[in-house]
């Protein structure tokens, strides 16, 4: 999927879980501090990330974060490698492992 698609499922996603607690967008704009052109951006999939989050603070499911994107934590040969430091920045391109095929909504 590319970004934009990705952009417009996630958009879509919110504005079905807006219908499923039969929210009107200027109700949802009202909770989230949003204008109503803001909600509807989102659920185009065309809005900033401050803006989905505001969404989902006020739908209730700002816990899906955690699903959407779970806290990483350090391997523990990185942590050795690392001797305690933490770390600030990724390798170079050359020296990372491969990167996962994007898997499908």
């Amino acid at each position: 999927m590319s970004s934009s698609a990705i952009c417009n499922e996630i958009g879509r996603r919110l504005k079905r879980a807006r219908l499923n607690v039969n929210q009107t967008q200027k109700e949802v704009a009202g909770r989230a501090g949003l204008s109503v052109t803001a909600v509807q951006s989102v659920e185009r999939g065309d809005a900033r990330l401050e803006s989905v989050v505001s969404v989902l603070l006020a739908l209730d499911l700002i816990e899906q974060i955690a699903n959407f994107v779970p806290d990483q934590e350090i391997s523990p040969l990185q942590l050795a490698k690392l001797q305690g430091k933490k770390r600030q920045r990724a390798s170079r391109a050359s020296q990372r492992t491969p990167s996962r095929e994007s898997k499908e909504w």
